[in-house]
């Protein structure tokens, strides 16, 4: 019975951490799911008890607790990701949140040896979480970070850490303050835990005041992001690449305001503008008709294969400097054992075949109004999820943000919501406007605190435009981010790898106290057969005398 509840806590902490994402958007639930989902793991109830060492005695097992840990993955990533499906069939789907959920097999096993740590592994916990957090969002085929638990505070005064450290100490923080919850409530420590959630809360809190401090802008720039939609939903949009340019172009033409830059989607122009005359002119009369750079989502071909490209095209110059998407979406752009998974999936070979670039993440688009050129960092799509491509950007001295992304295979699905969430992180991360532009929506400007200040509907055609600030400043995120997580990786590992050595290091010892105990229980005592050797001896030396005194007396 108490497996089955343990279980129902940490499937319903599942339900609550998919509701702290995008649409939804509950921060609060992010925190009360994660509590949960340490209180299915934590000794509590009548049989709890504390041994001499510290260590609490009772609890689930931690067979049981790598079974809590997938039970909780398992529902939230179903809940999550149903939009991988939405075009390819339910089985992708299906495999890939189970295959995340297997991560959650260690988080639980690792999770039960540390809350057995009365004193203090419930506060390695949070550690140990990033770590298991990294290995999904790093391995295999460079990880899937969507499924981050920072990206679920986006609402939150949690996000304002992730200028400090990054999306890595947004999560250790989200932790923090889930376990000090949930040690408030099962534990006898509610001072301490109710103090460090407190504590982390009022961090993130006070952090706000670092977030787009006053004076770190000189210059604005007008911008606009176009989303031209699409003739239809589904994968069929690719077969209808002219008419996806046409809506591009025709969206542009009609801006009824000047503009320094345009930045258009990912995909807006399928067909090649450098092999197809058509194309060219097309983009060339809408850069004409703005009369502004356009920044512009290609697909182009060089001597190492197709590459997903952005490229700006100048009234000026004509086409310009370019970005290639160095971080591919796999088993999408992709197709790692295309051979394997063809057995599974007939949708396999809709994967493209795409190469990752290798530049510097940015751009420079020439701003009228200014007189000078203005560099924009650029994250294509899934590279959003991505900390070192912001990093990149923001080290090859970009000014704003941009997030050319084409979502329109994902229908009307939680997507692209969840996508802007990470775009408005990525936004206080780093202290620059972001300008998102989607095919088929939800295209936004958003202001480096992270707040929203235009967006569209989805699956309708719409320009935003706005003057957003120019910045230069490094926030600590971006000089550091890389050696926090990096430390907060090492520390949980070694929590984790800890706790789970004294685990067993505790079993074998009591199994070896219980073996000797049964030992000496079935051991038989020893009956006295005779008296000891020196008892012998002096009994003889006795009778000698007795003998010896009758022969005297008889001779008398």
């Amino acid at each position: 019975m108490t497996v089955f509840i343990r279980g129902s806590i940490a499937a319903l902490g599942g339900l609550f951490v998919y509701a702290s994402h995008e649409p939804v958007g509950w921060f609060i639930a992010g925190i009360v799911g994660t509590a949960l989902l340490y209180i299915s793991l934590a000794p509590w109830g009548h049989g709890s008890r504390v041994g001499r060492s510290g260590r609490v005695a009772a609890g689930p097992t931690i067979a049981q607790g790598m079974l809590f840990g997938f039970i909780h993955g398992l529902t939230q990533y179903l809940l999550l990701l149903p939009w991988i499906g939405e075009f390819v069939g339910n089985l992708p789907y299906i495999a890939l949140a189970v295959v995340l959920a297997l991560y959650s097999i260690a988080l639980g096993a690792g999770g039960v040896a540390l809350a057995r740590w009365r004193r203090w592994g419930a506060f390695l916990f949070p550690l140990f979480y990033v770590a298991v957090e990294y290995l999904r969002s790093s391995w295999p085929f460079g990880g899937f970070a969507w499924v981050r638990l920072a990206w679920g505070q986006i609402n939150g005064p949690l996000a304002n850490l992730v200028s400090l450290g990054g999306p890595a100490l947004v999560t250790a923080a989200t932790v923090f303050v889930a376990v000090g919850l949930a040690v408030a409530l099962i534990n006898r420590d509610r001072l301490v835990g109710l103090g460090v959630a407190v504590l982390v809360l009022l961090m993130g809190l006070t952090t706000s005041l670092y977030v787009d401090r006053d004076g770190t802008s000189s210059e604005t720039v007008s911008v606009a992001a176009v989303q031209g939609n699409v003739p239809r939903m589904g994968l069929e949009f690719n077969a209808q690449r002219r008419a996806v340019l046409a809506n591009h172009v025709r969206e542009t033409r009609n801006l009824d305001e000047q503009v320094d830059l345009v930045i258009w989607p990912e995909n807006s122009s399928d067909v090649n503008p450098f092999t197809d005359p058509e194309a060219a002119a097309l983009i060339n009369s809408a850069v004409d008709a703005a009369q502004a750079p356009i920044l512009v989502g290609t697909i182009t071909r060089d001597e190492v294969g197709p590459r997903n490209t952005m490229v700006v095209f100048d009234p000026e110059t004509g086409a310009g400097e370019y970005h290639h998407k160095k971080y591919l979406q796999p088993f999408g752009e992709y197709m790692p054992f295309r051979e394997f998974f063809r057995l599974f999936s007939p949708w396999v070979d809709a994967a493209g075949n795409f190469q990752p670039g290798d530049g510097t993440g940015t751009v420079s688009m020439d701003a009228a109004s200014l007189g000078r050129a203005v560099v924009v960092g650029i994250q294509t799509c899934y590279e959003v999820i991505f900390d070192q491509a912001g990093r990149d950007a923001i080290a090859n001295g970009a000014e704003f943000l941009s997030t050319p992304t084409n979502n329109a295979t994902f229908g009307f699905t939680d997507m692209t919501y969840q996508q802007l969430a990470m775009s408005r992180m990525r936004a206080i991360e780093f202290d620059r406007a972001v300008v998102v532009a989607a095919t088929s929506g939800v295209s936004a400007i958003v202001m480096p605190d992270g707040s929203v200040e235009q967006r569209t509907r989805i699956f309708e055609a719409a320009t935003l435009t706005a003057d957003i600030p120019l910045k230069q400043t490094i926030t600590l995120a971006a000089r550091v981010g890389f050696y926090v997580e990096l430390v907060l990786v090492i520390m949980g590992t070694l929590a984790g790898i800890a706790a789970l050595w004294f685990n067993a290091r505790s079993r074998n010892q009591v199994g070896s106290s219980k073996t000797s105990k049964n030992a000496a229980s079935r051991k038989q005592p020893v009956k006295k057969t005779g008296q000891s050797s020196r008892g012998g001896n002096s009994s003889g030396a006795g009778k000698q005398r007795a003998a010896s005194a009758r022969a005297t007396t008889r001779r008398k």
